[in-house]
């Protein structure tokens, strides 16, 4: 099983799409210079950070959405962390000093519709809303965490789980 890791890091000023940054600083309320369209539903420290596997933006391009990275405004674009096995609780530590901490799925919003009405239902179903992992969706829609230890992360930086949910 090959090690996870970061693939591209992104932020915006607000809203969809997040844009790739070279390097980042995570806090307890996420990376430093990102924001959200709406912070009465987006962000806070249990929403610090959107997660979301490199495998699912590509199938879905593969199934002609027109995604690239960022688009689904994910901060983190992940490699190798398959999204069928995140859970809340888990914590992974990213690169040598970030530590994060699952929170929730994420369930997606109108604001995807841009890139095809149907793509919200692609990632996410009563199931994950639900929290049942035993959905074909699950992880899909990405994962929110906390930061536990803020810190910089680069893309390239591993992705070490550290403890598993119960």
């Amino acid at each position: 099983m090959k090690q996870p890791t970061v693939v591209q890091i992104n932020i915006s000023p607000g809203g969809l799409p997040k844009r790739a940054i070279a390097e980042a600083i995570a806090t307890p309320t996420g990376l430093e210079g990102d924001s959200w369209a709406h912070p009465n539903i987006h962000g806070g420290p249990k929403q610090a950070l959107l997660l979301i596997a490199r495998e699912t933006i590509d199938d879905l391009k593969d199934r002609g959405y027109p995604l690239f990275y960022g688009a689904l405004g994910e901060n983190l674009t992940t490699d190798g962390l398959d999204p069928k096995r995140l859970r809340a609780g888990q914590r992974y530590r990213i690169g040598q000093e970030v530590i994060i901490e699952l929170t929730k799925p994420r369930g997606p919003c109108n604001a995807l519709d841009v890139y095809g009405a149907s793509l919200k239902y692609e990632v996410y179903d009563d199931a994950v809303k639900a929290r049942d992992p035993a959905s074909p969706r699950w992880g899909m829609s990405g994962f929110y965490a906390s930061v536990v230890t803020g810190g910089l992360i680069l893309p390239g930086a591993p992705i070490l789980l550290l403890d598993q949910a119960v």
